[in-house]
């Protein structure tokens, strides 16, 4: 039966020291721990730039292998020049994350809400994404999130299925429920499944400002999402799935009331794979 692959949007966040990472521990050693927990992560710096070889490198050798990080396309890419002579960027970016190798997952494509300045229509927009798709290669795996919910049309996932690109599944306050989605569309678009649990920034902001805590019970909302995944999971797609601390205040503990509520109704959830840690001055655990 295919996996149910669980991490969170980012490796570190103001408040993980103490709460998921063992206090005193160096930032340079925060991949290497995580490894030790999930299996996969979601690397969100580079929605702000490209990394450069260098880093890559680093979070290539600090993982093992079974391993898989997720990365955001710069914004570059979807935001400012949103699809249009960004040939040279694609390029870069996926040159420097080939490093990863087998360690590589999903690529995620993140597109801001556009208005009516940007966009007049979702035909418009969907117009320039399939002048933009056939440019991706095949030996990537990509995903597509989009913040305007009239764009979810059937020919919206037809295209994203020609192509072999997954629809990113969202929980998100000004979208769909995802039980809307599955009853008017069929969202599987590829041979794997994407999904951000993302939540109400501006609620959980109201009273979080230290990322260390579960604020929010979501338990009712990720019942409904175990509902989804067996039904994935069923048709033998694998899920990689990332919580996002603005969800409900502490992405790991999130990640590990899904996973228990995954386990209990019959979901395989496989274990982080074995770490061999390297040698780090003052490590904290043998």
């Amino acid at each position: 039966m295919a996996s149910i692959r669980l991490g969170t949007s980012a490796f570190r966040a103001t408040g993980w020291e103490g709460a998921f990472y063992p206090a005193g521990m160096q930032p340079r050693d925060f991949l290497v721990y995580y490894a030790t927990k999930f299996d996969t992560v979601e690397v969100d710096s580079t929605y702000y730039r490209t990394p450069s070889a260098n880093v890559v490198t680093g979070w290539a050798n600090k993982v093992p292998a079974g391993f898989l990080l997720a990365a955001k396309l710069p914004q570059v890419i979807t935001h400012e020049k949103c699809l249009q002579d960004c040939d040279a960027d694609l390029k870069a970016f996926l040159d420097v994350m080939s490093i990863m190798g087998e360690k590589l997952g999903p690529l995620l494509l993140q597109f801001p809400y556009f208005n009516q300045k940007r966009f007049e229509s979702g035909d418009e927009f969907l117009a320039r994404l399939k002048s933009f798709l056939p440019k991706l290669p095949s030996e990537f795996r990509f995903a597509v999130e989009i913040r305007n919910k009239q764009f979810l049309t059937a020919e919206f996932f037809d295209v994203l299925h020609v192509y072999d690109v997954a629809y990113a599944l969202t929980d998100q306050s000004f979208m769909p429920r995802i039980s809307e989605i599955f009853e008017k569309f069929d969202p599987i678009t590829t041979d794997f499944a994407y999904i951000r649990w993302l939540g109400d920034r501006k609620a959980i902001e109201r009273v979080a400002k230290v990322w260390n805590r579960i604020v929010w019970d979501r338990t009712a909302e990720l019942t409904s999402w175990v509902d989804v995944c067996k039904k994935i999971q069923r048709r033998g797609m694998t899920i990689f799935g990332y919580f996002n601390n603005h969800y409900a205040g502490f992405g790991p503990a999130s990640v590990q009331l899904f996973r228990d509520m995954c386990a209990a109704n019959g979901l395989e959830i496989p274990q982080p794979p074995t770490v061999e840690r390297p040698p780090v001055e003052g490590w904290l655990f043998p």
